[in-house]
């Protein structure tokens, strides 16, 4: 009866510790990914804006219901220095997840390039509200570049 007592409460936190680990994590393997979205993901990351925006465009074609295909889109087109297709995908991202901090840290700064800090600073709210934790990349990223800007303004 004394042994029992003894690993009672040991047994309750190890089940315990089980139920509440986060094992979607492991269950869920992320989608894979089509082979023009990889192409893109290397033309950006190679700066071949022209080849990015090709493949993502054929990417897009295939999964018109990927943010993160359309913001990579806004991001190509955005550093190719055309800024209406780049807002286009960058809206069109944000309007399938709202929640998209890379979306709102990109079209900030596309607002910037546009001479509208007021609406990059919408966007830097919005980062406010849906970053996980106070050290969130995309808000001390897109905040740095507001800081400089509105130095640069003076």
């Amino acid at each position: 009866m004394q042994l029992r007592t003894k690993f009672v409460p040991a047994l309750v936190a190890a089940l315990l510790a089980l139920t509440t680990a986060d094992v979607t994590a492991v269950d869920e393997p992320a989608p894979p990914i089509s082979t023009d979205h990889a192409a893109g993901r290397k033309a950006v990351e190679a700066r071949d804006w022209n080849s990015a925006v090709k493949s993502l465009t054929s990417a897009a074609q295939r999964d018109s219901r990927n943010a993160d295909i359309q913001n990579l889109l806004g991001y190509a087109y955005r550093n190719s220095g055309q800024l209406e297709p780049a807002m286009k995908h960058y809206q069109r991202a944000l309007q399938l997840d709202p929640r998209h901090l890379g979306a709102h840290e990109y079209i900030g700064e596309a607002y910037l390039m546009a001479n509208n800090p007021a609406k990059a600073e919408e966007h830097l709210a919005q980062l406010r509200r849906y970053c996980p934790t106070s050290a969130c990349e995309q808000y001390d990223d897109l905040r740095k570049k507001i800081e400089t800007y509105r130095a640069s303004a003076r």
